[in-house]
């Protein structure tokens, strides 16, 4: 009888739902990183506006005169206008379209190489890895401004350029953490054990090095997306932007030789930088201590 009750009352527990219990993780997580998700909150409204620019932006970003010069912020002008007359809040909205496009296309290319040269470099080992890693020394000691500004200038300035440019210059950093994390990978027993089964050098870096640095490559991309997009407006600043565009890196050059100087035109461009870069970063800490094993016991 008693075995009975025992049954029924067992019997009579509930499961939480599926949906529930990723509800109540995702609290958790919101809770133990408030300052993640506060940087995802920034880059989920920059990549709003980013997409849907037209339809949010009040006027046009190159229109000129579309206010009165240099004026301070108001009701129709919510950021002020710079020196032509343009809608500074038009263009801070616009220009976010060629900051996320060229970070997120930048990181992305040159996480993957990266990725793969570390993979490479740390599972063959021996001279093949010293080579590269006297490569990648070499690329991380020469400045990564002025590699930049050499990309720029030999292959001339435009968007592809740009993409190309910062990518090439993150590729030496990633290269080195996954060849790190590659190292103390390649000796763990399951790599051992699919060498036992005759699995080819190919499938074991494919199917059981890649998945398990996987993580901390999304960590990386996610820190380096701030440093590209800071890259691309120091080019922008310089006069090696891309033509004919508008980017938050020429208003703040625009606002720096414009005389008398006007603190919201350079304000405007300024904060969007550093709102952006800020989140990326935030969101970059919170998915490492996220993916980091010896942190999954407190989250």
């Amino acid at each position: 009888m008693a075995l009975e009750r025992t049954g029924i009352i067992i019997s009579g527990l509930e499961t939480p739902a599926p949906a529930r219990r990723r509800g109540r993780r995702v609290l958790h997580l919101i809770r133990q990183n408030p300052l993640g998700f506060f940087g995802l909150a920034i880059v989920l409204l920059f990549g709003f506006v980013a997409i849907f620019g037209t339809v949010v932006a009040p006027s046009d970003a190159r229109a000129i005169s579309a206010g009165g010069f240099q004026e301070s912020p108001s009701l129709d002008h919510f950021l002020g206008t710079d020196h032509l007359g343009r809608d500074m809040f038009s263009r801070v909205i616009i220009g976010s379209r060629i900051s996320l496009t060229v970070g997120f296309l930048s990181v992305i290319f040159g996480t993957l190489v990266g990725t793969a040269i570390g993979i490479f470099s740390g599972y063959v080992g021996g001279s093949v890895d010293n080579f590269i890693q006297r490569t990648v020394d070499t690329a991380i000691a020469f400045p990564a401004l002025l590699l930049l500004l050499i990309l720029t200038a030999v292959m001339g300035p435009s968007m592809r350029t740009i993409i190309i440019a910062v990518g090439i210059a993150i590729i030496p950093g990633v290269a080195r953490v996954v060849r790190g994390a590659v190292l103390s990978e390649r000796n763990n027993q399951y790599v051992e054990a699919a060498r036992a089964l005759g699995a080819s050098t190919l499938r074991i870096l494919v199917f059981h090095i890649t998945p398990n640095v996987g993580a901390l490559s999304i960590v990386i991309m996610t820190t380096l997306l701030g440093t590209a997009i800071l890259a691309e407006a120091s080019l922008a600043f310089l006069g090696l932007g891309i033509p004919s565009s508008v980017t938050w890196g020429q208003d703040v050059n625009d606002a720096r030789s414009t005389f008398p100087f006007h603190f919201w035109q350079a304000f405007a461009p300024g904060a969007a930088i550093t709102l952006t870069v800020l989140g990326f970063n935030l969101l970059g800490d919170a998915l490492r201590d996220i993916f980091d094993p010896r942190l999954r016991g407190r989250l």
